[in-house]
C-alpha cells in the first residue's frame, strides 16, 4: 500500500508538471495527457478496472481544461484593451481571467455598461465569436460600502448586463453564464477608496468546453 501511494505522488506530482508546461499545445493532447496519466492512477488506487476507467474519466477532464492554449487569444486581448487597466491572466484551473476594472465598467450604482466598457467587451465578444470551443462566466463584484443585499443584487444586474450585451453581439447564450457576488469576494482593502475601486469590478472568465 505504502508502495502505491508514493508512486501515485509521483505520477500526480509528473502530471501537474505536464500540465505547467502543455500550454503551448492543445485541448486535445492536454486531455489524452490527463486521460493516460488519470488511467494509471486509478488502477494504482483500485487495482481494477472501475478504477482505471474513473482515473481516466477524471485525469481526462483536468488534462482538457488545462491542456488549453491561451496564447493567441490572451496577446490580442491584452493588445486590443491596452490603456483600459484590464488584466488577462491565466488561472490554476485553466481558464482564462479578464479583468475589468471600476473605472471602466459601470457609474456609481448604474448596471448601464459605459462608453469606455464597450469597447472591451467588443474584443471579448469577437475573441468568443473566433474561437467556437470557448464559453464564458461573467461574474459582477462590488466593495462593501452600502447594503450587502443590495451589493448582491447590483452586482447580478451587472453581470447580466454584460452577458446580455456579449450576446447581442452575436455570443450564443447558452455560451454565457452571469453571477453577481457582491462585496464577498475583496482583492484589496475596503478601508481604502483605492482598495474599494479595485473590488469593484467585473471578471470574465473564459474556458474551454468540455467534452
Amino acid at each position: 500500500m505504502n508502495f502505491k501511494l508514493v508512486t501515485v505522488s509521483i505520477i500526480a506530482a509528473a502530471a501537474l508538471a505536464g500540465c505547467a508546461t502543455e500550454q503551448g499545445t492543445n485541448t486535445a493532447v492536454g486531455t489524452g495527457v490527463g486521460a493516460a496519466v488519470g488511467a494509471g492512477l486509478g488502477n494504482l488506487i483500485g487495482g481494477n478496472t472501475t478504477g482505471t476507467l474513473i482515473g481516466a474519466a477524471v485525469g481526462g477532464t483536468v488534462g482538457g481544461a488545462t491542456g488549453y492554449n491561451w496564447n493567441a487569444i490572451r496577446g490580442k486581448l491584452n493588445k486590443d484593451t491596452a490603456g483600459t487597466g484590464t488584466t488577462i491572466t491565466e488561472q490554476p484551473d485553466g481558464s482564462l481571467k479578464v479583468n475589468i476594472p471600476s473605472q471602466v465598467t459601470f457609474d456609481t450604482d448604474s448596471s448601464t455598461i459605459k462608453p469606455s466598457f464597450r469597447s472591451v467587451l467588443d474584443q471579448v465578444s469577437q475573441t468568443l465569436g473566433q474561437h467556437q470551443d470557448v464559453v464564458a462566466n461573467v461574474v459582477g463584484h462590488t466593495d462593501s460600502t452600502g447594503n450587502p443585499s443590495y451589493n448582491m443584487q447590483l452586482s447580478q444586474r451587472r453581470a447580466q448586463s454584460v452577458a446580455a450585451y456579449l450576446g447581442d453581439r452575436g455570443v450564443a447564450r447558452n455560451r454565457l453564464t452571469a453571477e453577481g457576488r457582491g462585496q464577498s469576494q475583496p482583492v484589496a482593502d475596503n478601508a481604502t477608496e483605492q482598495g474599494r475601486a479595485q473590488n469593484r469590478r467585473v471578471e470574465i472568465f473564459l474556458k474551454p468546453i468540455s467534452g
